[in-house]
């Protein structure tokens, strides 16, 4: 079969850092690529062959200005928002992409859980409101997770272990909140793992498994990230199959996924949520093929140009982290891993102001990804807490 991409054309939802890496493999690869952002001076806006400044919640916008280019396919990674506009211009057009339906089930927390609960899928009780007046009706007993039903990120996450605060966490989610949508739910404490995986006509490939590290509670900031997880077999085996069942239920057909886990004390697996699109917090475009050696990336170009990608077939096992920066003490630990291990350092990036507080995962500090060492050494440059285990 034939990669011949030249003259083909590429439209990309979103110009942001994490967007950028879909955008320089594109071009890479000889294709024309076209992306849709608002203008805020964000990298992509340089990086693209052509750059139109309309926002990616413009839909109708951008799918005119697509049909008038006459793109050959569209994609975007790590985004729940910019992936419901590439389905709906992908669908207009006859291009490939998961369905509208899809899309609306894997970006709507209460959607998911509703074909989780019908499936049977293992995953937390939770309920959807969209009023403080409906919150006599929940029946769940604290712990409980509160969060928007359509955002991603950490925003507007909060865990109570009791219901004082409740009324303030609902209003913080619905803030959040594209659809002013409220999703509480009962909380599971455990390991967290993310899976990502790779669909082709309905066909799932579980490309890595990855361990996450958060500031815990209350708003549980994503702080690191580890591949491939420290799983024994057993365990990594049951997380695959039942993550691959899900997909199945949510009509995931074609490209990247994101599915989020926790594995409880008894190594029961829950499923929390899974986005029909590729991780971000540089999970998919940078981790996977740092320990895997897949290009994950030029797969997702591959499949929204109607190309089947390559075979993950003899992936490599090699360890890659991130550590994201929220304090002095993450600073320092860059600054060790600069002077004592230069060699495993492969990408830094420090926000212009580092003085900010830290709220989510959007106003975080910076970020640095190093592979290439032994596990029991890399591990140390990790945020790892008791509450990780």
């Amino acid at each position: 079969m034939s990669n011949n991409y030249d003259k083909k054309k590429l439209a990309i939802i979103g110009a942001s850092n994490f967007q950028n890496p879909l955008i320089l493999k594109a071009k890479d690869m000889g294709i024309e690529t076209h992306v849709f952002a608002w203008k805020v001076g964000d990298v992509g806006e340089y990086t693209a062959d052509f750059f139109y400044p309309i926002s990616i919640a413009e839909k109708k916008a951008i799918l005119d200005k697509c049909r008038e280019v006459g793109i050959d396919g569209i994609a975007s990674i790590g985004s729940d928002f910019a992936n419901i506009t590439v389905a709906y211009v992908a669908d207009a057009l006859g291009l490939i992409s998961n369905s509208v339906e899809c899309v609306a089930k894997s970006t709507d927390k209460s959607a998911m859980r509703y074909v989780f609960e019908k499936n049977r899928d293992p995953s937390p009780r939770s309920f959807a409101v969209s009023s403080l007046d409906e919150l006599s009706k929940i029946d769940l007993m604290p712990p409980v997770i509160v969060k928007p039903a359509d955002r991603s990120g950490s925003r507007g996450i909060t865990r109570l272990d009791a219901l004082d605060g409740i009324q303030e966490a609902v209003l913080s989610a619905f803030e959040e909140s594209f659809s002013n949508m409220a999703v509480l739910e009962e909380f599971v404490s455990g390991r967290e793992f993310s899976i990502e995986g790779l669909s082709w006509r309905g066909s799932h490939e579980i490309l890595s498994i990855t361990e996450k590290f958060t500031t815990g509670a209350p708003h549980f900031i994503e702080t690191g990230h580890l591949e491939p997880a420290r799983l024994d077999n057993l365990l990594r085996d049951r997380i695959c199959e039942i993550v691959e069942q899900a997909l199945d239920h949510l009509g995931v057909t074609y490209g990247a996924s994101h599915a989020e886990v926790k594995v409880d004390e008894d190594d029961n697996v829950w499923i929390i949520e899974i986005g029909s699109r590729m991780g971000g917090d540089c999970i998919g475009s940078d981790l996977v093929e740092l320990s895997t050696g897949y290009d994950y990336v030029r797969a997702v170009v591959d499949i929204a140009l109607g190309q089947k990608p390559k075979a993950p077939q003899g992936l490599k096992n090699q360890t890659a982290a991130i550590r994201f920066i929220l304090s002095e003490e993450d600073r320092t630990v860059l600054s060790d891993l600069e002077s004592k291990r230069p060699e495993w350092l492969r990408q830094i990036s420090l926000a212009d102001d580092l003085n900010r507080k830290v709220t989510d995962s959007s106003t975080r500090l910076g970020f640095f990804i190093f592979s290439g060492g032994p596990l029991d050494e890399m591990i140390r440059y990790l945020p790892i807490h008791h509450e990780d285990y």
